[in-house]
């Protein structure tokens, strides 16, 4: 019994107090002012067509001209990154005279 107990108290009320929290703190942010402390911060956003491995002697002979053959096929989506991270696919489409991307599917991930 003296082991089960220090100073007389149960040991088991030693344990560190269980931190209560609502599923209301749990959950995301419900609207964009709950957001606004970070609306500033800059994100890196990559989108990747695709892509290819070469060993060492074939990435030196590449030259201006030369077409990197990629591991998609044209039309299919690309990846959309927001730092280094996947977060969407989309399609290229052309705007005035630049590339963009047209997102099709928000990769949901679990956090």
């Amino acid at each position: 019994m003296a082991e089960e107990q220090e100073a007389g108290i149960p040991l088991n009320e030693l344990d560190a107090p269980a931190t209560q929290s609502s599923d209301e703190e749990l959950a995301a942010p419900q609207s964009a002012a709950d957001l606004e402390a970070v609306f500033d911060v800059p994100v890196r956003i990559s989108a990747v067509l695709g892509h290819s491995k070469m060993h060492v002697s074939d990435l030196l002979k590449l030259a201006s001209g030369t077409v990197l053959e990629l591991d998609r096929k044209v039309g299919e989506a690309i990846d959309i990154y927001v730092n280094d991270r996947l977060v969407a696919r989309g399609e290229v489409v052309l705007v005035e005279d630049k590339l963009g991307v047209t997102m099709t599917e928000i990769i949901k991930t679990d956090r």
